[in-house]
């Protein structure tokens, strides 16, 4: 939840009274006119990483002045003791302090922090949360999926392709993986869309991450069969968890038509697109709002899955710390592109702190479909 400093928006008005040539006052620190230059803070604090943002509010829609991310490997090991180690919560703990110091330093005026599955999951969730409002004075809100769903959009909404009906955003967490599809037709009614209430048709939240798939179905081997093996292992648990959320049949007939196209919003949808890029190391302004043939990252997917940890920590825009996980987003990717055919996927290098910022600077404002904090999108054909 965000900690809000009272701001001439929310103050009370003095009552006025007749008073002969009124004195001019003097605007107050933090009025609404001073509003474009204050700063706002987002944390997720996820199953893997913990990440920050701190932007200012802008004509396009916000600028990022300060960032920070850090693996903290919050979930590991949690699907199968059902705690949080006191080694992945020390980690955390330290890297939340670091962001509580840089929203200090920005002076961030409001803020929000969230935590999502792993906290959501673990029977010593709570008891965390208290620990790190005691030792970094932040108050941090365990999110439903629903609610991480939501935030999800809100972030990347203005990448949707405005030319189709649907749109399936799909982020893919450490400990879950949250499915939301949108429909663009009732953004294509109006000029305007509420921010806070994106059209989401449909939501599911499956029990798989990239941290939790691991876990659940653990490496057998580097042979090419251990893997290969190991691979469709991962994907017919995927699609067993899709069943189960009775989801399987959403918006089929319209991906089916070519009027549905996919949003990834995730580290393994990034990592796919700077491998297909070729970059030598991450740039997120080559990769954030790319369009990527779907064919691409279904190959590049099963060409990761294909080589051992080793090799695949060789490529620049994964390294070793992604390189045990990768394979795990790259199963979900490759069932959901089955299950949801889509000529292209748009690339979002943004989701749940973007729609943490969007939200504390609307303030009930309304925002234009397709226009958001990004730049145009790139193209890979």
């Amino acid at each position: 939840m965000s900690d809000d400093i009272p701001s001439a928006e929310t103050d009370n008005v003095e009552a006025a009274a007749a008073k002969p040539a009124p004195k001019r006052r003097r605007k107050r620190k933090g009025s609404s006119g001073s509003i474009k230059n204050a700063a706002f803070g987002a944390v997720d604090l996820g199953t893997n990483n913990c990440r920050l943002l701190v932007a200012k509010p802008s004509d396009a829609g916000f600028r990022v002045i300060d960032s920070y991310s850090r693996v903290v490997r919050l979930g590991a090991g949690l699907s199968s003791t059902g705690s949080l180690s006191q080694s992945s919560m020390d980690a955390a703990v330290e890297a939340i302090s670091v962001c509580a110091d840089k929203m200090k330093h920005r002076g961030v005026r409001r803020w929000r922090c969230i935590a999502t599955q792993a906290c959501r999951q673990a029977d010593n969730g709570a008891e965390f949360m208290s620990r790190v409002k005691a030792e970094t004075g932040l108050s941090f809100e365990i999110i439903s999926p629903r609610v991480e769903s939501r935030l999800a959009v809100m972030g990347c909404l203005s990448l949707a392709d405005m030319s189709k009906d649907v749109v399936l955003v799909v982020d893919i967490g450490g400990g879950s993986s949250e499915l939301s599809w949108v429909d663009v037709r009732k953004l294509k009614q109006g000029e305007v869309h509420r921010i806070h209430r994106p059209p989401i048709s449909a939501w599911a939240s499956l029990p798989a991450g990239v941290v939790t798939l691991s876990e659940a179905i653990p490496e057998i081997g580097n042979s090419p069969e251990a893997l290969a093996e190991r691979y469709e292992a991962m994907k017919a648990h995927v699609r067993d968890l899709i069943q189960k959320a009775g989801c399987e049949t959403r918006f089929t007939k319209a991906f089916a038509a070519g009027k549905g196209h996919i949003i990834g919003t995730s580290g393994t949808i990034t990592s796919l697109a700077g491998i297909h890029l070729g970059l030598p190391y991450y740039q997120r302004n080559k990769v954030d709002g790319l369009w990527m043939n779907a064919h691409h990252a279904i190959n590049i997917s099963r060409r990761m899955a294909s080589l051992p940890a080793d090799e695949r920590a060789k490529e620049p825009c994964i390294g070793q710390d992604r390189a045990s996980l990768l394979v795990a987003g790259c199963a979900i990717m490759d069932v959901l592109l089955d299950m949801w055919p889509a000529q292209r996927i748009r690339v979002a290098d943004r989701g749940l702190r973007e729609g943490m910022l969007m939200g504390l600077m609307s303030q009930g404002r309304q925002v234009k479909p397709g226009t958001g904090a990004a730049e145009k999108g790139k193209s890979d054909e």
